[in-house]
């Protein structure tokens, strides 16, 4: 069976590049395979699912059904930017929506399938926002608001995103080590596919006597890429 895995598109009208890739991916080389995760991430941001007939959107959910409706499962775990993708998105592209963490058999080992940014720890400022726009009442709040309003805000969210991560240490904004390690003991797996750090790696990892694998997804500028599985191996594909 073969699987692919990508993940940060962060796909918006501000990048046509991306979105041209994704659309012509679907149509292309996604057909080769069996089934598709994609890892949190898809959208730069996500308003509210009454946004999925927009302008921009309306493309993506179009090419989204197409690429199910012929015959490929799809699969998505939020990330930190569509973190609103809900039931009106699946009923709209048939994409099912997993909560995170994951855990699926690849060949004979277990792998754990996760945005990423629950790993990002020493990012306590961060680890905050998450806890508090993961909160059902704020989301509540927040999709009570016109869309147009909503727009509003999540451009001002990512716009001071963007500007926090100016003031941070690289190594805050990765992942900890020590998060790593439990998730793989929580979770018994050997491999680990995540994205969200935008640093594509192959990490070999002692964990209590067992190597594990921990595979960082790249994020997307204008070419399609990321992981797939063959049934055998685990192979990039693209360029970070």
């Amino acid at each position: 069976m073969t699987i692919d895995f990508i993940s940060d598109l962060h796909l918006s009208p501000a990048e046509p590049a991306s979105t041209d890739a994704f659309l012509g991916y679907l149509v292309h080389q996604a057909r080769e395979a069996d089934a598709l995760w994609i890892l949190g991430d898809l959208f730069e941001y996500w308003a509210g699912d009454d946004d999925v007939d927009g302008p921009f959107n309306t493309a993506i959910a179009d090419a989204l059904q197409a690429f199910v409706t012929a015959g490929v499962p799809t699969k998505l775990i939020v990330g930190n930017r569509d973190f609103l993708l809900g039931e009106a998105f699946t009923h709209r592209t048939g994409v099912e929506i997993v909560a995170e963490p994951v855990n699926i058999v690849l060949g004979e080992q277990q792998c754990l399938l996760l945005h990423g940014d629950v790993l990002c720890t020493d990012d306590h400022a961060y680890q905050q926002f998450r806890s508090m726009v993961r909160n059902p009442a704020w989301q509540a709040r927040f999709l009570a608001q016109p869309l147009a309003v909503r727009h509003e805000i999540a451009e001002d969210l990512r716009a001071k995103s963007e500007m926090s991560k100016q003031g941070k240490a690289l190594e805050i904004m990765d992942v900890n080590a020590d998060a790593v390690a439990q998730a793989f003991r929580d979770s018994s797996a050997s491999l680990m596919i995540h994205g969200h750090t935008h640093r594509p790696a192959r990490h070999a990892l002692n964990i209590d006597g067992t190597t594990c694998i921990r595979h960082v997804l790249p994020d997307w500028h204008g070419h399609a890429c990321g992981l797939r599985w063959d049934g055998k191996k685990l192979q990039s594909f693209g360029s970070p």
